[in-house]
């Protein structure tokens, strides 16, 4: 094509932009002005709030940010072109300028080849700079013309400089990931994902690619995102609403099981004891063996007459609700509703005459009711039923050893459950104990990421909330760093009642730099995991390892790396071992460099300074990474956070260490030392 209509394409594509978020304005103009209005056309009170919910969101969900691209790339598809963005535009008329990422017709954007072009004549990719249309690149497929990952704007976006909260990926979706995002809702997956392949993005467009297909469905039920912490979530709180989704709601697996404070600490054998799975069966052992079987009958006066119901029917009432299987409060609420309706057919029978409601809940309150219903089927709380546990143990006997028993026995039991001085681990048996009693209100939809560490005692309290939905199940096996780590996705995928679930892997990694991810790699055999070996197709970036004199040097080793990654643009992130962080933060703070905490998505500085136990799931452009030895000696699992440590980086990777590096890395670095 000729260099002037080269130029008066480009103007045409701008001018298409420009008049799309002028549509893009009014439709939200429209949505403000009936939003303002809504309470005057509403029926009532509450269909004003209800209207006003919707509008709200509607509100919301139409938000633009000029820094994003409204669309990024266009397919021509019989003569006609149409433009692939975030969401959904239409002109005044109700005429398509922008196709939503997720429609149909979309994903041909991402699935056409030239083997299976899907009619697809031309796919073209725009080049934006903060907002800011300024080239474009075609591909003919019906020409035999197709650049995949050679593609020159695609390279560039993938590579971008990372910079605050996680983007999303919408406009670099590779085939692969794409089949995951559009999976049916009711498929349960696993994505084992090696660093950099994306699973993180992946699991969240699947999310808002679900609630556009199933909005109403998913409205009601809701969706779930959990992670690992509270520095990932707020990592990745900007990537759903820069889709028009924002009403899914996240969490950390704590935030989810927080009954109660955490007042108490716990041993390791204590701690990993708890989230053990056998701890399900002791909890449920110790509530149900709280069930007794009538042996005296009763009798009820209701000041007319006296009801009588002897205890083999009693006996009866309380074996069929126990083999109906349903929860124990819900089972307990049962037997008394049989009882007060036996009481109700003999008055029936006597009187010839139904008894009103305000007698039926009269007889339910009665003594003998209560009696024989608290000696029967006593009422209980989790709280109750886990102080319980930990202060007498012994109902765990043939599931968990002598020594394990006293392991989990408190030294100094409460004087009442409200005195309770719970831990972090005794909060996944209350959720368990609290799962037992009523059930769990269950997402249409749950995505976990950094799965490998959830305990089967975790997995069983997402289980509990996803019992009717399906799930989104993303980790890497190698990146497992809890004491509980799971060393397979089947057994994960037990305890979370998704057995069947495809486990798929991410293998081809577009964040990392080869470099890094062979470094990274060289761990691997020591991890003690069956996983693939990570493949980067980035060949920029750049390594180095740089050995210090003494450790009283690696601070001053840490100042200039900063400084020279600030000479380059982008994040630049020191990570060490929790211990050291105060200690590098203050000397940065001493020189005059302004830093960040990881949960700072806000904070204007470029530099953060991350403890290794919570940089899971995160990254930097610049990752300098102070005293390996040191992160591998913290923890038992401290290789495997090496290797999260390693594989934050998406451009250069500073390994600073005094001491010998681990094992696995000595014989790798030579080169990467020399350069």
């Amino acid at each position: 094509m000729p260099a002037p209509d080269l130029d008066t394409e480009l103007t045409s594509e701008r001018t298409h932009l420009t008049a799309s978020r002028a549509a893009l304005r009014r439709m939200r103009g429209r949505a403000e002005a009936l939003y303002s209005t809504g309470a005057d056309v509403a029926g009532d009170a509450y269909g004003a709030e209800a209207l006003g919910r919707t509008l709200s969101r509607r509100v919301a969900e139409l938000a633009d940010d000029p820094t994003t691209p409204l669309f990024f790339g266009r397919l021509d598809i019989d003569e006609t072109a149409y433009h692939v963005g975030r969401r959904h535009v239409t002109d005044d008329a109700g005429e398509p300028m922008v196709l939503d990422w997720r429609a149909p017709l979309s994903r041909s954007f991402y699935r056409a080849s030239v083997r299976d072009p899907q009619g697809v004549t031309t796919r073209r990719r725009f080049g934006f700079v903060r907002g800011e249309l300024t080239s474009f690149e075609d591909e003919h497929l019906d020409r035999g013309e197709e650049l995949g990952t050679k593609s020159r704007i695609l390279t560039a976006e993938i590579e971008r400089p990372r910079v605050g909260p996680m983007r999303d990926i919408v406009a670099t979706i590779q085939p692969e990931q794409d089949e995951l995002v559009r999976a049916e809702l009711d498929d349960s997956i696993c994505v084992q994902g090696a660093p950099g392949t994306g699973k993180t993005a992946v699991g969240l467009h699947r999310a808002a690619y679900l609630l556009y297909l199933h909005r109403e469905r998913l409205r009601r039920s809701g969706v779930l995102v959990v992670g690992p912490n509270s520095a990932f979530l707020s990592y990745i709180s900007a990537v759903l609403p820069a889709l028009g989704e924002v009403e899914v709601q996240q969490a950390t697996i704590d935030d989810l099981i927080a009954r109660a404070p955490v007042r108490g600490t716990d041993s390791a054998e204590a701690a990993l004891l708890k989230h053990d799975p056998r701890m399900a069966e002791v909890l449920a052992r110790a509530l149900w063996g709280r069930l007794r079987k009538p042996t005296e009958p009763i009798m009820v006066s209701d000041g007319s007459y006296r009801w009588r119901i002897d205890a083999e029917p009693l006996r009866r009432i309380v074996d069929e609700a126990r083999r109906e299987g349903l929860p124990y409060a819900v089972g307990r609420e049962r037997v008394q509703a049989r009882v007060v309706a036996l009481l109700q057919r003999q008055s029936e029978y006597r009187t010839g005459n139904s008894p009103g409601e305000g007698w039926l809940r009269r007889m339910a309150k009665v003594a003998p009711v209560t009696g024989f219903l608290n000696a029967s089927w006593p009422a209980v709380t989790p709280e109750a039923l886990v102080v319980d546990l930990l202060t007498d143990p012994s109902v765990a006997d043939g599931l968990l050893s002598a020594a394990e028993q006293e392991a989990l026995r408190w030294a100094r039991p409460p004087r009442t459950v409200k005195a309770a001085r719970f831990s972090a681990a005794d909060l996944v048996l209350l959720d368990e104990a609290a799962g037992l009693l009523e059930r769990e209100t269950s997402f249409g939809h749950v995505v976990v990421d950094e799965a490998q560490d959830l305990s089967p005692m975790q997995a069983r309290a997402i289980a509990r909330r996803s019992e009717h939905g399906s799930v989104t199940l993303l980790g890497d096996l190698a990146q497992g760093t809890a004491p509980w780590a799971a060393r397979d996705w089947g057994t994960t995928l037990r305890h979370l009642g998704k057995p069947d679930a495809a486990v798929v892997p991410l293998t081809v990694g577009f964040r990392v730099p080869a470099a890094v991810v062979a470094l990274a790699n060289r761990l691997l055999p020591a991890l003690d995991v069956d996983v693939p070996e990570a493949v980067s197709l980035r060949r920029d970036g750049d390594l180095a390892v740089v050995p210090v004199g003494a450790p009283s040097d690696l601070d001053g080793a840490m100042l200039v790396e900063v400084t020279a990654a600030l000479e380059h643009e982008g994040s630049v992130a020191v990570i060490a071992a929790d211990r050291a962080v105060g200690r590098l933060r203050a000397h940065l703070a001493a020189a005059g460099v302004e830093t960040a905490t990881p949960d700072d998505v806000d904070s204007t500085a470029r530099v953060t300074v991350v403890p290794a136990t919570i940089v899971k799931g995160l990254e930097y452009d610049h990752v300098i990474v102070v005293e390996p030895a040191d992160i591998v000696t913290a923890e038992p699992r401290g290789l495997h956070r090496l290797y999260v440590v390693l594989t934050r980086a998406v451009s250069r990777l500073s390994v600073l260490h005094a001491q010998p590096l681990p094992g696995p890395l000595r014989d790798s670095t030579a080169a990467a030392t020399a350069a």
